[in-house]
């Protein structure tokens, strides 16, 4: 008898294992990448300890002014079209659509360049430090950035997940090796800074190696009137999908300007350095589900099939996979962040507590703003995107004028929990829209 149930588990497992983790399906890919993306979130996590004792709040504080300012930039650095490069059934056009984001990377790298070389003084005072050599230093990370964007995007195409995966690794070690370093110098935001951009660098040749391959096999030759025709085709990307991004960037790094101005750069540093921590567990599914997600929606549109059980299930195992982490950190962070990253870190912690509502709905979000883009809403999500940033901008220098730190960044918290929950339930209608209009035609 127990043989025999022995061989009947073994029978079911082997099925389920045949069906679900068979080449190239969902929950492989999505396994391939978080695997990856868990060694480099784990190798990330588990020496923050040491990198929180080695810098400042002030030094996290100038990183996250940095990277607040670079993200406006990264937002727009590709013009979207690396969001594009999924969409296409043909390898010739996602190709032209891979050399326009590279294009755009290039033209914006070198107006970055110049932009520091004319008006210096408005990007040193955005970052709060007084050193020349942050302006140059800010267009080799957009050019780093924008360049392992496209990349990354040709690798999700082609389902080279597991390239991505180890690429992920590469990085994470890169910079936390160069942080460490630049801890044990006393290097200041400066290393911070360089162990991301040097890191990106290493992790886009492995991609690259991806590419020159795939490309090789394509045959293919670049002719400018072919990416110009494709690059017009899918216009509504820099039109309106880049846009959209340049004001999520801008919502993003606002409060770290805007503490920054009104309460102080180690204020702005302990908001960053959580906001950090938090994003470090959160990577380890957004990253992967980003990646397959979007491919796998994208196949299953492409084939006339309906998308409205994937965006659900997506969404909803979301949310009950955040659901217990966010009541932990909500009761436990000012209590456990002195303890694991040192006592000058309380302050992160108390700001976690309530960052947390946020970060929960926003965890939850990634499938609707994937699938809004399936359903070529660029120019409506440009719109709320417009919503989200002047809201939040008035929360921010409403709270800096009248409130303390600590209830600037409750309100905003709630404000962000509040926007991104209209977010899913607005894209769920849609969806639904979309499935009845197709019954109805009977598609």
């Amino acid at each position: 008898m127990i043989n025999d149930s022995v061989k009947i588990g073994s029978g079911v497992f082997q099925r389920f294992w045949k069906k679900h983790f068979r080449k190239g399906s969902f929950l492989r890919n999505l396994s391939i990448v978080m695997s990856g993306t868990a060694i480099a979130q784990l190798i990330g996590f588990a020496l923050m300890p040491v990198i929180s004792r080695l810098f400042s709040p002030t030094d996290f504080g100038v990183f996250g002014s940095y990277n607040s300012v670079l993200g406006v930039i990264t937002a727009i650095v590709t013009l979207q079209y690396t969001q594009a490069i999924m969409l296409p059934r043909g390898k010739i056009e996602a190709l032209n659509l891979f050399f326009a984001a590279c294009i755009s990377v290039a033209a914006i790298t070198v107006l970055c360049l110049l932009t520091g070389i004319v008006a210096p003084d408005i990007i040193r005072n955005l970052i709060k430090v007084e050193a020349w050599w942050f302006v140059p230093l800010l267009a080799i990370s957009a050019l780093a950035f924008g360049l392992h964007q496209t990349l990354q995007a040709w690798c999700v195409r082609i389902k080279a997940f597991a390239e991505t995966s180890r690429a992920q690794i590469v990085q994470s070690l890169a910079s936390v090796s160069i942080w460490l370093m630049s801890g044990l110098l006393q290097a200041g935001a400066v290393g911070l800074i360089l162990g991301s951009v040097v890191s990106q660098f290493i992790a886009s040749l492995k991609l690259w190696n991806v590419f020159k391959k795939d490309l090789d096999q394509a045959g293919y030759f670049f002719h400018w009137h072919n990416v110009k025709a494709t690059s017009l085709e899918y216009r509504d990307f820099p039109l309106y999908s880049a846009p959209q991004n340049l004001m999520n960037a801008l919502s993003q790094g606002l409060p770290v300007l805007l503490l920054g101005h009104f309460y102080g750069i180690a204020i702005a540093g302990a908001y960053a350095f959580g906001m950090k921590i938090l994003h470090l567990p959160t990577n380890f599914i957004l990253r992967p589900l980003r990646q397959v997600l979007f491919q796998k929606a994208s196949e299953v549109d492409n084939l006339g099939q309906d998308i409205q059980p994937l965006f659900v299930k997506s969404t909803c195992g979301l949310m009950l996979l955040a659901a217990l982490p966010t009541i932990i950190i909500f009761v436990w962070a000012p209590r456990f962040f002195p303890w694991i990253f040192g006592k000058e870190w309380l302050t992160a912690g108390i700001y976690v507590r309530w960052l947390i509502l946020w970060i929960f709905i926003s965890f939850s979000n990634v499938p609707a703003v994937l699938f809004a883009r399936i359903l070529r809403q660029q120019r409506n999500l440009f719109f709320f995107e417009c919503l989200i940033l002047s809201s939040r901008t008035i929360i921010l220098v409403a709270g800096g004028i009248y409130w303390d730190a600590l209830r600037t960044i409750i309100a905003f918290s709630i404000l962000g929990f509040l926007l991104n929950l209209t977010l899913i339930l607005w894209i769920w209608v849609l969806v639904c829209r979309r499935t009845v209009i197709k019954a109805d035609n009977g598609i």
